[in-house]
């Protein structure tokens, strides 16, 4: 077996402008390693406070703005009805329901009174057929 020659075992030194190369590569990735380590421990740090710090305070509501509470409450809808859509403006939930004999209503809620303050029925008109009042 033959064995290498010693010329084969030992390397050449880079020429100067390869060996600025190499340390400017290996400058730029120490730099980023270090970055992409405190990022992570960033993350994890962050996960490690989250995970510390829940518990009673976790079970509070969410402050609002002006030091106002979270609105509770229950909205009776007539029986057999299915809720089809809804929408919120301001203190006012409109609620559209299929009602149970088929027909559609729009219900109107008012939050801040925790009533029902209107009711439309949903009516369909002939095919062109004009709707009164817009003539």
């Amino acid at each position: 077996m033959a064995t290498p020659s010693h010329d084969d075992e030992t390397e050449r030194p880079l020429d100067p402008a390869a060996e600025r190369v190499r340390r400017k590569l290996m400058r730029f990735v120490a730099i980023n390693l270090g970055l992409l380590f405190v990022a992570v421990m960033a993350v994890m740090g962050a996960v490690v406070y989250q995970t510390w710090w829940t518990g009673e305070d976790a079970a509070e509501p969410p402050a609002l703005a002006g030091g106002e509470t979270l609105a509770e409450g229950t909205i009776a809808l007539p029986d057999g009805a299915r809720l089809v859509s809804h929408a919120a403006s301001g203190r006012q939930l409109t609620l559209h329901v299929a009602l149970p004999d088929g027909s559609a209503a729009i219900l109107v809620y008012d939050m801040a009174a925790g009533a029902m303050v209107g009711r439309f029925a949903l009516a369909t008109a002939p095919a062109g057929a004009v709707p009164e009042g817009a003539e």
